[in-house]
């Protein structure tokens, strides 16, 4: 991507995940000109769509892929999808994911704003600073608190009822767990268990993004509740007809919520840790402004 490119910069970026294209074809998001498929270092991203929002311009990623869920959590391009937004100029970036349950406190089709992680991953490209000494950032805060309070304003403003918090465990996939995963899963006090946020939620802070996931919970995870296996349907009978019925009501409320969570943050300074991620580098003379070099040189 050329440097002219960021005469359109846009600060914010939705990356949508398990249903993404549904949302796309109905034109739920409003609409656009055609999408554009960023070259980056790392391959190509994923198409980036530019819609109009309250507080202006921002981009649409669908991670699964444009039509259809063609493309599984451990084949996503999460470096290059990560760098062509920061390329854009996004600043802050809402993430979507349709996790299971770990914690049966929680139910299908509810929101969760996580607030924690644990990356369970083993084959994923989880760093833009390979073979360099580059990016040994903190994680005590490994998603943004100011975008999780503006997802929070947004959600309790429509009367959503929510979980503010939760623990994320991210595992390789494609396939699903088992129940002794889950149940390892539960004992390290992992609430919910998806396949997409991990390396994305790294990638993002280490080119000093904000990031912070909506969830909303498709199903229970292997062993939560007993279900039987019905051969040939949407999760094999992990999801019940009703359950079904809440998720995808859920679906149908992330633009709005997507929108005024933008809304709130347009009017907010960015003063979380996240910009300064790479600070100490910074001040150690090893890098400069110029994100594309740390990068580069690493």
């Amino acid at each position: 991507m050329s440097r002219t490119d960021e005469n359109r910069a846009t600060r914010f970026a939705v990356i949508g995940g398990s249903g993404a294209y549904h949302l796309l074809a109905s034109g739920a998001l409003g609409h656009e000109p055609d999408p554009e498929v960023i070259e980056t270092p790392f391959g190509k991203s994923a198409p980036l769509h530019r819609f109009a929002g309250p507080a202006g311009e921002f981009l649409f990623l669908s991670r699964h892929g444009e039509k259809d869920y063609s493309l599984t959590a451990p084949f996503i391009n999460y470096r290059a999808n990560i760098y062509a937004l920061k390329a854009c100029g996004v600043e802050r970036i809402f993430s979507w994911s349709g996790p299971g349950i770990i914690n049966p406190a929680f139910k299908p089709g509810d929101f969760v704003l996580p607030d924690d992680i644990l990356d369970e991953t083993r084959n994923r490209e989880s760093t833009f600073f390979k073979n360099s000494g580059l990016g040994f950032i903190r994680q005590n805060e490994p998603f943004c608190p100011e975008l999780r309070g503006a997802l929070h304003d947004a959600l309790h403003t429509a009367g959503k009822p929510h979980q503010e918090r939760g623990v994320y465990v991210c595992t390789e996939g494609p396939r699903l767990e088992s129940p002794a995963e889950i149940r390892k899963y539960r004992i390290l006090g992992a609430d919910l268990v998806g396949m997409t946020l991990a390396p994305e939620a790294f990638l993002a802070r280490e080119l000093e993004m904000c990031y912070q996931p909506l969830c909303y919970l498709t199903n229970y995870a292997e062993g939560v509740v007993a279900r039987k296996f019905e051969k040939g349907t949407l999760f094999e009978g992990m999801q019940t007809e009703e359950e079904g019925i809440a998720v995808e009501a859920a679906i149908r409320q992330f633009p709005d919520i997507l929108r005024a969570g933008f809304s709130s943050l347009a009017k907010r300074q960015r003063t979380c840790q996240c910009k300064d991620a790479m600070k100490r580098y910074k001040v150690k003379g090893m890098i400069g402004d110029d994100w594309r070099l740390w990068i580069s040189e690493a």
